[in-house]
């Protein structure tokens, strides 16, 4: 673990990443203490107000402070990142797991499925399971982690196939240990590094996702804020009210900006072929 952290502090656009995410959390935790209205207030004489002192970011076409939405919406998003990654990694890991360490015709059947999802375009998929069970929040979560395990899986899968041949595995083979104590005790704890850096990469994706299908107006309903639907309206307005589009896409992109920097800062700290390497 110190070597780890050696490692990670070294890349400095990792650390960089890292603080902004929990600066991000953090934010979003305390978005009722730190927001300077209720983001839902309909204020009729600062309707599309332009950003100043009383609004910082200026107000949407409700008189509605756009700080105080951005604060609220990013809750959301990271809610959404957060489960639907948990999701997928629960469901990637297991599938992939079953598949590595059996192989056979069980690994030859999985991966066919796998196979067959990869096929299908995920973002369309999504839009038509969300049309069909409608839009919510919990809907966008679970769907979106639904459709995302395939990578993790084939991660897992690759990482059983390297280990269960090790003497490790050999050994408590021979001392007669169950399949289920070798796979989760054994082998699973041993392939989880490229596991964790899919899963912050994955809330990135899972982030962008929600905004996409929130702007199509397929995700997140209003009157609940989320970074998607403010860029909504900032489609709408944007001749006359630019901060509508600009501070909520700054927002995402920074976002999904700082957690590829973690992913990748993981990934160079936890791969040991890269240790030699010169850091940035």
């Amino acid at each position: 673990m110190k070597l780890f952290w050696q490692r990670f502090k070294r890349n400095k656009l990792a650390v960089t990443g890292g603080i902004m995410v929990l600066t991000l959390f953090f934010a979003g935790a305390l978005a009722p203490v730190v927001s300077p209205f209720n983001p839902n207030d309909i204020d009729k004489k600062h309707i599309l107000e332009p950003p100043g002192i009383s609004h910082p970011l200026g107000t949407d076409d409700l008189g509605r402070d756009v700080l105080s939405r951005m604060l609220y919406g990013s809750r959301i998003s990271l809610s959404v990142g957060f489960i639907a990654v948990g999701i997928a990694t629960v469901i990637g890991v297991i599938i992939g797991a079953v598949s590595g360490y059996y192989g056979r015709w069980t690994d030859r059947i999985i991966m066919r499925v796998i196979d067959i999802m990869l096929s299908i375009p995920t973002f369309f998929l999504i839009l038509a399971v969300i049309a069909f069970v409608g839009p919510s929040i919990w809907n966008i979560m679970i769907i979106i982690g639904l459709t995302s395990w395939m990578g993790v899986a084939r991660l897992v899968r690759a990482e059983f196939l390297s280990l269960k041949e090790r003497e490790f595995v050999l050994a408590a083979k021979a001392l007669g240990a169950s399949n289920m104590r070798i796979i989760f005790k054994h082998i699973m704890i041993n392939s989880m590094a490229p596991v964790f850096v899919s899963a912050v990469l994955g809330v990135a994706s899972a982030i962008l996702v929600e905004s996409a299908l929130s702007f199509l107006g397929l995700g997140v309903q209003p009157p609940t804020p989320s970074w998607g639907n403010i860029l909504t309206l900032g489609k709408d307005n944007i001749e006359i009210a630019w901060w509508l589009s600009v501070f909520p896409g700054l927002a995402i992109l920074i976002t999904v900006l700082v957690y590829n920097l973690v992913g990748e800062g993981l990934r160079d700290a936890l791969d040991p072929r890269l240790w030699g390497s010169k850091s940035y």
